[in-house]
């Protein structure tokens, strides 16, 4: 019988790949609802074009647009509280939340409280809340989160393959280095918006690739990790990778070291997130390592690029710290796409909501969510 998908953030770089495999896996999956933030008319035609029966807009104004001839047969909610909805709905199996942003942490707890696979594309969810989501996935029947970035996925199968992690030491996150790998600070200080979204590597949506460029989005990557696998913090390292072929590493007691490989295609670890445990066969090419002839390794430059090593201090300070991290770094970068400041203004304006912030330890989600509305604030107001 078909799985049934609802999957959010259906316009964005995640979405649209996950209604890709949906489509080449015909007969496996189906979808029910679609999700966006705002934009209306792609959402709409999505639906039409998989035959999901339910969409959801997190902008009411968007969905303002939206009249009953337009719709059809196509049933349209709006608003957060209709987001969470829907990642509950009874005859969902499976939430893809691709969402940007800290929007995706409603929807996340919603589908873990409802017993509901979680495949899990959004960061923010567990940089906000990784306690608490790891702890309700934990305790309620049904409920699991299967990773989808490319790296978790990665060292997710490492360790499930490996006896769950028995005898795991260590693991290893790669990065492309973005499109600034190499750049000293006086050329970082030069670089605008639209040079940071010429990825080298990866097709994604235009705010993590920023993120890229900054790696801050490693520093992300570190604490899902942190959470996603019980490690602490000095288990979890980062290299660069420019190929972006060696997606994670696994480092073991006996001194085996198990790499994950692939093309930088993210059809991959959807598809895996939706069939785990099965693997499924698909149309996507291995890479041709006799092309490749190199995998070249190189160590983070945290001096020019210090965004990994503000968001490692924020998850080993936990509390409301890595929500800090989060909403100031992507107001950071919403200034940044406005010029409002330069590329090397990113880290500053993070690291000084971070030294403003407030310290609560075990905080409740929603002390989790005023830390992100505070730091937002704060962070507007940065230079």
């Amino acid at each position: 019988m078909a799985k049934t998908l609802a999957i959010l953030g259906a316009t964005g770089s995640i979405g649209r790949n996950c209604l890709s495999v949906v489509t080449e896996q015909d007969g496996h999956y189906e979808v029910l609802a679609l999700a966006a933030r705002r934009s209306a008319d792609t959402l709409l035609g999505a639906a039409r074009g998989c035959g999901a029966a339910l969409i959801c807009l997190a902008d009411p104004e968007a969905a303002a647009g939206l009249d009953s001839r337009s719709l059809g047969a196509i049933e349209c909610s709006a608003g957060s509280s209709a987001l969470e909805e829907l990642a509950a709905h009874p005859d969902v199996d499976i939430v893809v939340n691709a969402m940007v942003g800290s929007a995706g942490l409603g929807p996340s707890v919603a589908a873990l409280r409802a017993g509901k696979r979680l495949a899990l594309a959004n960061k923010e969810s567990l940089v906000m809340a990784g306690e608490q989501l790891m702890r309700l996935a934990a305790e309620t029947p049904g409920a699991e989160i299967i990773p989808v970035d490319s790296e978790h996925s990665a060292l997710f199968q490492l360790i499930e393959g490996h006896g769950g992690g028995g005898g795991l030491e260590r693991v290893v996150i790669t990065a492309s280095g973005g499109p600034f790998r190499g750049f000293d600070k006086n050329r970082l200080e030069q670089v605008r918006y639209r040079d940071s979204l010429k990825h080298p590597t990866w097709a994604m949506g235009p705010k993590i690739t920023v993120d890229s460029a900054t790696l801050a989005n490693k520093g992300l990557e570190v604490i899902e990790a942190h959470y996603l696998f019980a490690l602490g913090y000095e288990q979890i390292d980062v290299l660069v990778h420019p190929q972006s072929i060696v997606h994670g590493m696994a480092v073991f007691g006996d001194g085996a070291v198990m790499a994950h490989l692939g093309v930088p295609d993210m059809r991959i670890p959807i598809q895996y997130a939706l069939s785990y445990p099965e693997r499924l066969s698909n149309k996507i090419d291995i890479p041709d390592f006799a092309e490749l002839a190199r995998l070249d390794f190189e160590r983070v430059d945290n001096e020019n690029f210090p965004c990994l090593d503000l968001a490692c201090e924020a998850g080993r300070s936990g509390g409301v710290a890595p929500a800090v991290f989060n909403a100031a770094n992507e107001v950071a970068v919403d200034l940044f796409s406005r010029d409002r400041i330069g590329f090397t203004g990113i880290p500053r304006v993070i690291e000084q909501a971070l030294a403003a912030a407030p310290r609560i330890k075990g905080p409740s989600l929603e002390e989790i969510f005023e830390a992100d509305s505070w730091a937002r604030r704060h962070a507007s107001m940065g230079k």
